[in-house]
């Protein structure tokens, strides 16, 4: 089964390319010419299924399967912020660093050292049997530092629940098994199953 991820967001297709190795898969950009998405829904669920839907009508192949993905983080004590904001926390066209530079800013700017924390993951599903959406979760705590090298976006600050080490201090095969993302593509991966019957 051939997989179209609409997504150009380098960590997240790694992520998903690892996650879906018994599909064949390839990021949007791989098979057309990359194009803008207004992401302007008003949750992960709409934001992802805006960015399939978008993705499967520029293809223009009623075979394609469509996978998409928003996700981001919130913490609790600034009232679940970022959020569906979290690629642009620090402005349109922030970097990750930037981004992560920023809610390491406002946690200190509010004598937060520690506080929990939550990944959401939304895996959007656009072919032509219909649209289909899936979400994950991972739930922890951010610390107003940076800790480790490994993931991507806001992991070097994130440390997941039962841990005393950040997702950019653990192993990657930790992340693997504990991730928002992981947990929503696992639920997607039943749904593809389903779809191809």
């Amino acid at each position: 089964m051939k997989i179209i991820l609409a997504s150009s967001n380098q960590g997240k297709l790694r992520e998903l390319k690892a996650w879906m190795e018994d599909f064949e898969v390839y990021a949007f950009s791989e098979v057309m010419s990359p194009f803008e998405i207004v992401e302007d829904g008003k949750s992960f669920k709409e934001n992802a299924l805006i960015k399939g839907r978008a993705v499967y009508k520029a293809l223009d192949d009623e075979n394609a399967i469509v996978m998409s993905d928003d996700s981001g983080i919130s913490v609790n004590a600034l009232e679940h912020t970022p959020g569906i904001y979290s690629a642009r926390y620090a402005g349109v066209g922030a970097t990750s660093q930037e981004n992560l530079d920023k809610l390491i800013q406002t946690l200190k700017e509010k004598n937060i050292k520690k506080t929990p924390a939550y990944y959401t993951a939304a895996i959007g599903i656009v072919c032509q049997k219909g649209e289909f959406c899936v979400h994950g979760w991972m739930y922890g705590d951010v610390i107003d530092e940076k800790r480790g090298d490994r993931g991507f976006g806001y992991d070097p600050m994130f440390v997941p629940l039962g841990y005393e080490r950040t997702l950019g201090e653990l192993d990657e095969s930790v992340k693997k098994e504990l991730s928002h993302r992981s947990r929503a593509l696992g639920l997607a991966k039943i749904l593809l199953k389903t779809l191809k019957d």
